[in-house]
């Protein structure tokens, strides 16, 4: 064999064995940009270049909780006390769309941009390594996790409340949480009875499931809106984006909409409103 031969195959195996190499694992910048989700099978902070969020001011029929809980990110973001807090209640009525839009004001009314870290239903065990992380930095951060809910024999709930007492470290003083659920205690009410009826202690076994939702200081309560809420809000995202369409036409084709949809909320008021932003060529983004 030629020496020209032996030099191809000799670099033939290192390619081979280069590929065989794993990738090097990405590290986390927390000074990259202000979102990110957290992934934890690499335990790795994956920066969002730009937040699919709605500006707050067309956020409506939730103008209660939504001043609680923008008052709250603000204060936190100032360095002052504040709550974690629970999004409960019907779907579609904005609870994810309002923490993510209270992170958008509240960067737009401070010099030092506040963090805001995604993390999935199922990575909730990982919560301790990802507080590991941020306990080094001094920027303010809030973790946020959407649709929180637990199953009857799922026990990641114990490393949530573990988080939210602190337990023996104690919460990191820069870091909140925010969660939405559907069910104030994050559990279904069938659920809750079934562990009444069978457990040998059935208040303690009922204490022990709901007791997660007491770390948090702020429950906001979404409730389903009535037909007239749900055509104001069309009516103000009618005139917001400045929509063509008349009293006497958006509102029998609102309430059909409704009727196809089977429900009335913020997000089938939003729904029609791209449909009506569609056929009238208007710009909505």
């Amino acid at each position: 064999m030629s020496n020209e031969q032996i030099l191809a195959q000799l670099q033939r195996i290192a390619d081979s064995l280069e590929r065989m190499i794993p990738p090097e694992k990405a590290t986390s910048d927390i000074n990259s940009g202000d979102a990110f989700v957290w992934e934890a099978e690499s335990n790795w902070l994956r920066p969002i270049p730009k937040v699919n969020h709605v500006d707050m001011s067309i956020l409506h029929g939730i103008d209660r909780v939504r001043d609680i809980l923008y008052e709250n990110t603000l204060r936190f973001a100032k360095g002052l006390p504040a709550n974690n807090a629970l999004l409960w209640g019907a779907r579609g009525m904005g609870k994810s769309s309002l923490v993510k839009a209270c992170h958008a004001q509240v960067n737009s009314d401070m010099d030092s941009p506040l963090v805001l870290i995604e993390i999935h239903r199922e990575d909730i065990p990982s919560l301790p390594i990802l507080m590991q992380q941020l306990q080094t930095t001094e920027r303010r951060c809030i973790i946020f996790c959407d649709d929180l809910s637990f199953d009857s024999d799922d026990s990641t709930y114990k490393s949530l409340k573990t988080v939210l007492d602190g337990g023996l470290e104690g919460r990191p003083d820069n870091v909140l949480f925010y969660a939405t659920s559907n069910r104030r205690h994050m559990m279904r009410r069938d659920m809750i009875e079934n562990e009444r009826s069978t457990a040998i202690m059935p208040s303690e076994a009922i204490e022990e499931k709901v007791s997660l939702s007491d770390r948090f200081g702020l429950w906001l309560g979404f409730h389903s809106c009535s037909q007239d809420e749900y055509l104001e809000m069309i009516r103000r995202y009618l005139k917001h984006f400045n929509i063509p369409l008349s009293e006497e036409e958006f509102v029998p084709e609102a309430i059909e909409w409704t009727r196809t949809r089977g429900s009335r909320s913020g997000r089938v008021a939003w729904q029609y409103i791209q449909d009506v932003a569609g056929r009238t060529g208007t710009a909505i983004s």
